[in-house]
């Protein structure tokens, strides 16, 4: 006859049968849990790798972010002022001599194009006060460039100082129409009453010396109110 078993020897054997599939599904949930968290870390390193891709490539430089960057004649770029990249494109460009028109400390362009091997040439003009002489300058070693081999960057900080001295140089000494030389201008800024005076200044000057009536097309621009 079989001997019957305690109660307590019982009730120990059901909850040893019930907890069995308790811990089957605490490694399963665990398991899940780590596919999930692995799955996490997989995508936030690809979004990392793409984001980085990403700027990588935004990062890369090319002459569309170059300040105002124009092309004025076969043989006159102009622009705001450019990094060591730029200067390095420009010169894949054909780019040969560079005229700095920024006054003050310019010790670090001159290292620069000296390393990528760019004619240096700085014109200080006073952004308050532009001259005559600084335009004769300007003028002066432009004519020194061999148009047929050569090409020039002339660059102040916006290119307004810039787009000014290419604009007068095309009319005064290249002899383009003034209209086509304006046009460029005007798309980089309207000369202020200082600069439109000087500007007439050295137009006055050269019809002095060329016999001829130039005059802008234009009038200065009107001061903001204070």
């Amino acid at each position: 006859m079989k001997k019957p078993q305690p109660a307590e020897h019982k009730r120990t054997k059901k909850l040893s049968t019930f907890q069995k599939p308790t811990f089957s599904f605490t490694v399963t949930a665990a398991c899940i849990s780590l596919g999930l968290a692995l799955s996490a870390t997989v995508n936030a390193y690809d979004t990392a790798s793409k984001m980085s891709t990403d700027t990588q490539i935004e990062t890369t430089p090319t002459l569309t972010s170059l300040t105002n960057y124009q092309k004025n004649a076969p043989f006159m770029y102009s622009s705001g002022l450019p990094d060591a990249s730029h200067l390095s494109l420009l010169k894949e460009e054909g780019v040969t001599h560079v005229i700095d028109l920024i006054p003050g400390n310019r010790a670090s362009e001159i290292l620069t194009t000296s390393e990528l091997g760019l004619d240096y040439f700085n014109v200080p003009v006073d952004w308050e006060a532009p001259t005559l002489a600084n335009f004769l300058n300007y003028a002066a070693f432009m004519q020194s460039v061999d148009v047929n081999e050569d090409k020039v960057l002339t660059h102040c900080k916006l290119n307004w100082r810039g787009a000014a001295f290419t604009y007068l140089y095309r009319i005064n000494v290249l002899g383009e129409s003034e209209p086509t030389a304006k046009t460029d201008l005007m798309a980089i800024w309207h000369p202020n009453p200082t600069w439109y005076a000087f500007m007439n200044e050295v137009i006055t000057h050269y019809n002095g010396v060329n016999g001829k009536q130039l005059a802008m097309s234009f009038e200065a621009a009107v001061p903001e109110s204070q």
